[in-house]
């Protein structure tokens, strides 16, 4: 599969990913996909755009770690894109801290997570979010990062 990861940064901290390590996050998050080829964008920004994001699209105060925007084609359009992931960089880094976690493997989590989302995945029930877990864990192993939901 061709895939095409286009990343931004609004904000770009000590710690925050490369985008060549955030495209091979991607590339094995979108593994299995049936298509030929898939664009996915990432954007990394900060608080103040999180926050109005969250508010804007989910009606949630405040910033979030990853927000998944799926891409849907007008009818009779095909397209590549899968969609856009929004992550706010000093969320990653402040949850990163508090679970003691290395900053790397939160953010190589928050790609993997997001991109489950765009491929239709959620945690909205129980059984629906350990779908989800399960195959984050292995993708991130896969990776050499730790479960993070161990």
């Amino acid at each position: 599969m061709n895939v095409t990861v286009n990343v931004q940064y609004v904000v770009k901290p000590p710690g925050a990913p490369t985008k060549p390590a955030i495209t091979r996050w991607a590339r094995a998050a979108l593994k299995g996909l049936r298509r030929k080829s898939v664009a996915v964008g990432v954007r990394i920004v900060g608080r103040a755009e999180s926050a109005a994001l969250n508010k804007r699209y989910r009606n949630k105060k405040g910033p979030t770690n990853v927000l998944s925007f799926p891409f849907e084609n007008p009818p009779g359009v095909r397209s590549d894109i899968l969609g856009d992931l929004v992550i706010c960089a000093p969320v990653v880094r402040r949850e990163a801290r508090a679970k003691a976690v290395p900053e790397k493997a939160h953010w190589a989590h928050m790609v993997v997570h997001g991109i489950m989302h765009l491929r239709g995945y959620d945690h909205e029930t129980k059984k629906g979010a350990a779908v989800m877990e399960n195959i984050e864990a292995r993708i991130l192993k896969r990776l050499g990062f730790a479960d993070p939901y161990a």
